[in-house]
């Protein structure tokens, strides 16, 4: 990567309405990390990912994607540059096969960042290899998860943001989808994570950001916070 720091957030501030939401979130993500941002339901992670992908306007402060500024943006400018978003709903073509769910995701190979073709991702999600001509609405939530997550990488983005991807999912699955996650991150792919759910994140991640009440928390390695109970049980426990 040429940036050493891929993703920089500063002040950042949103509102639903008159409720206030994120209050002056700083983030900082380095090219090549996997960090897991966690939190209780309600906390802010879904807007902080909304409010990098453009979904979510920002009243105030500053998101700048690979050196450039990038808040405010409409999404698919913002999608075009290389941030792939993988939302809570999925929000797959249920009526398109997963063969063409992958295809209406391609975009074009982009420099310093992994090349993905329907064939790597078959290998990384074995499942969808044996169903590539089945309807997305006939697959059960882990392999709609898992499409969600393929889909998104055919856009080739440099940077991936996972929005609860572990949510409804059987245990199974999830030690599955974890699996194939680290391969992508081993292949140097930028990876943010929203969570509610530690282990699974600790798969994943080697960095950690806690949000609670739209305000950060807590910044360490996984290692760090895994170790820390007071931490976890002040903001990660239910």
């Amino acid at each position: 990567m040429t940036f050493t720091t891929l993703l920089s957030i500063d002040k950042l501030n949103t509102f639903y309405g008159r409720a206030h939401i994120l209050h002056d979130v700083d983030l900082t993500v380095r090219a090549g990390e996997v960090r897991a941002l966690l939190g209780r339901n309600g906390a802010g992670k879904s807007t902080m990912m909304k409010a990098i992908i453009g979904l979510v306007k920002p009243a105030g402060g500053s998101v700048r994607f690979a050196g450039k500024e990038i808040t405010g943006h409409r999404s698919y400018r913002i999608a075009s540059a290389g941030i792939g978003y993988v939302p809570e709903e999925r929000r797959i073509f249920r009526d398109l096969s997963v063969m063409e769910n992958l295809v209406v995701g391609t975009q074009a190979p982009r420099p310093d960042v992994p090349h993905w073709t329907p064939e790597k991702l078959f290998e990384l999600f074995p499942n969808l290899g044996s169903m590539r001509d089945r309807p997305g609405g006939k697959m059960s939530g882990g392999e709609q998860q898992m499409l969600a997550i393929a889909r998104t990488l055919m856009g080739n983005p440099s940077l991936l943001l996972l929005d609860e991807p572990s949510e409804g999912i059987a245990p199974k699955i999830i030690e599955e989808m974890a699996y194939a996650i680290q391969r992508v991150a081993q292949q140097g792919l930028t990876i943010i994570v929203s969570e509610q759910n530690l282990h699974f994140a600790s798969l994943i991640a080697t960095s950690a950001t806690i949000i609670e009440k739209g305000a950060i928390r807590y910044v360490g390695t996984m290692t760090e916070l895994k170790e820390h109970k007071g931490i976890q049980a002040e903001y990660l426990s239910v």
